[in-house]
């Protein structure tokens, strides 16, 4: 430790909570920049990514993808969710991160340049993180929208869709309106599962990928996929999820519950730490440009700058987060946010 750091007590210039391809884009950032940086992530980096389908593929390119000039190369147009696991833990290896993998954060303390991050490790060590400005790039993958229903919480029951291997010859049923949800029946439906997809609204988001929607339309025409629309879910019961629908209530078998309503993100931090959020966006305040919110030194970084919204902030556009809050830490002006392409992650 340099003896300015000693004398101040900081081990690190910036401290990044989240270990997620725009966490890791904010270390790479400041350390091109010559600032000491540490990721703490609560689980395995890209832990998002890392929970999504086995066989899904990115709607962006690999280029769209990449961090701090390393090459993503692959050998498809689209890379896969195995190919960016193994491309994300090049990109730490590369520009020897330090990361600390599966330490939950417990709470920031402190003020600008001064900060304590109190952190616990898997084993229940309980351990401080010194940093001059600490940056929240927490994600959204670890608190799902829930339905708020009884057996909501049942074993058979899950917010995260993995494969649908698990329901060959059972019955699945898949609960939202979105990409995540219409390509889960879809999957479920090829793995030999009798499929029932529910969704309050009368018919799909206006969000769905226009090559998944013709589909699973053509699947429900042909009677392979059942769709049940302006239906509520009333409870899950550990054969059947009942709903009510306009001609009463309704219970549809089912051995397995897929619960496709999207994530929010972990606002909690900052809360605590004294960030406004505004109730109806849940965007924390802060400043655009630089990211820094309204507690000086406390940046925001990734989805969490979008709030709810989830469908502003990709990798493709939070890759580049850490450039700005990094030239506020350096006194430079931000540099201009880059423009987004046609084609995003959803």
């Amino acid at each position: 430790m340099e003896a300015r750091d000693a004398a101040e007590g900081l081990e690190y210039d910036l401290a990044v909570i989240g270990g997620g391809p725009c966490g890791l884009a904010t270390a790479i950032s400041a350390r091109q920049a010559g600032l000491r940086a540490v990721v703490i992530e609560g689980h395995v980096v890209a832990s998002t990514i890392a929970q999504y389908p086995t066989y899904v593929r990115f709607f962006s390119t690999a280029e769209k993808l990449s961090l701090g000039g390393v090459p993503f190369v692959v050998a498809d147009e689209k890379p896969s969710r195995r190919d960016a696991l193994a491309y994300y833990r090049t990109v730490v290896k590369h520009f020897a991160l330090q990361v600390r993998q599966y330490e939950q954060v417990r709470a920031i303390e402190g003020k600008q340049g001064a900060f304590r991050v109190l952190t616990r490790t898997r084993a229940g060590e309980d351990r401080v993180v010194r940093a001059g400005a600490v940056v929240v790039a927490t994600g959204y993958f670890g608190s799902p929208n829930k339905l708020g229903v009884p057996g909501e919480d049942l074993p058979h029951v899950t917010h995260v869709y993995r494969e649908g291997h698990e329901a060959f010859q059972q019955d699945a049923v898949v609960v939202g309106g979105g990409n995540s949800a219409a390509e889960a029946a879809l999957d479920l439906w090829r793995s030999g599962a009798r499929v029932t997809l529910v969704h309050f609204g009368p018919t799909f988001d206006k969000r769905i990928k226009p090559w998944v929607l013709p589909d699973f339309e053509n699947r429900v025409k042909e009677g392979s996929i059942a769709a049940q629309w302006n239906a509520r879910v009333r409870a899950i019961e550990p054969r059947a999820v009942v709903v009510d629908v306009p001609e009463g209530e309704r219970r549809i078998p089912a051995s397995l519950v897929y619960v496709m309503t999207g994530f929010a993100p972990n606002l909690t931090l900052l809360r605590d730490v004294g960030v406004p959020i505004d109730p109806q966006t849940g965007i924390p305040a802060h400043h655009p440009d630089t990211l820094e919110t309204s507690v000086p030194g406390v940046f925001i970084a990734g989805v969490v700058v979008a709030g709810f919204d989830a469908n502003k902030v990709f990798i493709e556009n939070g890759r580049y987060h850490g450039d700005r809050i990094v030239a506020r830490l350096q006194g430079r002006p931000a540099p201009a946010p880059p423009r987004l392409s046609a084609e995003l992650d959803s």
